[in-house]
């Protein structure tokens, strides 16, 4: 268009005349200057082909319309040559550098495409188009993105369900490989209140946090309740602390780590009984363990809990031999006095002392600690309640 503002006819036709020349010269450039496109597969390489071509016929139809601002669906029409799979394969900044290229070789043509006078107007013109051809690449990208990440999210709310359920090796791997889990190991739950709004927004901000530290992670919002899977974390409970802007307020509780995602259903589990037995702890820290919360957690009605403090507790005092549990009898009769055990015991408090180490020895719970003595005494209750514990009383 000329500064009188009228159509380049006669330039449009030598365009026209010239589009798939032009296409091919364009694709030819991208060969030649971009290592990475020589390497993409001969399909996407004819994908590319057709967004060149449908780029050049679009450029004839701005022309047409008088060099107006072009419509959003105008400048669109590029890229739905193309399926969308392309924009998983090929990167924005890639994108951008193919345009770039094809609008450096339209600028080379100017002279052999435009009639004399009508040059300048021709080179304005394609960097105008060439803007809203960016414009439009960043659309595609950003419906491209939200469409991804929205698919993902189910995805990932899926896998986590199969998970809670307990479902097959088969359906969690096949999941898992859908999302690029590689099931680095530890792998543990973390399972806390969601902070609410879109569960692809909410996983979105867990996942940045992950990055950055450098861990593996699916997560899935059930309800009110968000639920990660960790893997490749050292310590999943430090791990947790640095993910716990992605939580909403309350308790967050981790399950036990284990071997791979094949496993995670116990720390799943762990995790939600936890979860759910975590408000008769008002003290406990944010995150806590599951193991952390065995006593309430038993309370609560959790069967593995139960279980744990009968086996591991109980189990392992009746195996160390009848004084400990005569000692922490005593001790807890004397409202956790040493001196009030020893004289009941008949024996000296320094005798006491030493047998309550024997016990946090043992079972990795100190009688001296408020805590660990509450775990201890439920252990006892529980171990003496259930006839059918399988424990052994350890013989000398």
């Amino acid at each position: 268009m000329g500064e009188d503002g009228t159509a380049l006819s006669e330039t449009v036709r030598r365009i026209e005349r010239s589009a798939g020349s032009l296409a091919t010269a364009s694709v030819a450039r991208m060969d030649e200057t971009l290592p990475w496109f020589r390497e993409l597969p001969a399909d996407q390489r004819a994908w590319v082909m057709l967004v060149a071509q449908a780029g050049v016929r679009s450029l004839v139809e701005w022309l047409r319309r008088e060099g107006r601002r072009p419509s959003q669906d105008l400048a669109d029409e590029i890229f739905d040559a193309a399926p969308t799979a392309l924009a998983r394969s090929i990167s924005l900044q890639q994108t951008v550098a193919l345009v770039k290229v094809t609008i450096d070789v339209a600028e080379e043509q100017v002279p052999h495409l435009a009639v004399p006078g009508e040059e300048g107007a021709l080179r304005e013109a394609v960097l105008r188009f060439s803007r809203e051809v960016a414009f439009s690449a960043a659309r595609v990208y950003a419906r491209a993105a939200e469409s991804r990440g929205a698919w993902d999210a189910r995805l990932q709310a899926l896998l986590v369900d199969a998970l809670l359920r307990g479902d097959s090796s088969d359906v969690l791997a096949s999941r898992a490989a859908a999302l690029g889990w590689a099931d680095a190991p530890p792998v543990a739950v973390a399972v806390g209140r969601s902070p609410g709004g879109e569960a692809a927004a909410v996983l979105h901000t867990v996942y940045r946090a992950a990055r950055r530290i450098g861990v593996e992670i699916i997560g899935g919002v059930h309800g009110d309740r968000l639920v990660l899977v960790l893997g490749g974390a050292s310590d999943p409970l430090s791990a947790t602390a640095k993910l716990l802007a992605g939580f909403g307020a309350g308790p967050v509780v981790v399950g036990p780590a284990v071997t791979t995602l094949d496993e995670a259903t116990e720390s799943a589990r762990a995790a939600l009984a936890g979860f759910r037995a975590a408000p008769a702890w008002p003290d406990a820290p944010r995150p806590v363990l599951a193991d952390d919360l065995l006593p309430e957690r038993a309370l609560a009605g959790d069967v593995e809990a139960r279980r744990r403090l009968r086996l591991d507790v109980y189990g392992d005092l009746i195996r160390a031999g009848g004084e400990l549990l005569e000692t922490l009898d005593a001790f807890f009769g004397a409202g956790g006095v040493l001196e009030g055990a020893a004289r009941a015991l008949f024996v000296h408090p320094n005798t006491v002392r030493y047998r309550l180490r024997r016990v946090a020895d043992v079972t990795g719970l100190s009688p001296l600690t408020p805590r660990d003595a509450f775990a201890l005494r439920m252990a006892l209750t529980i171990g003496r309640l259930d006839p059918q514990a399988p424990v052994t009383q350890a013989t000398t």
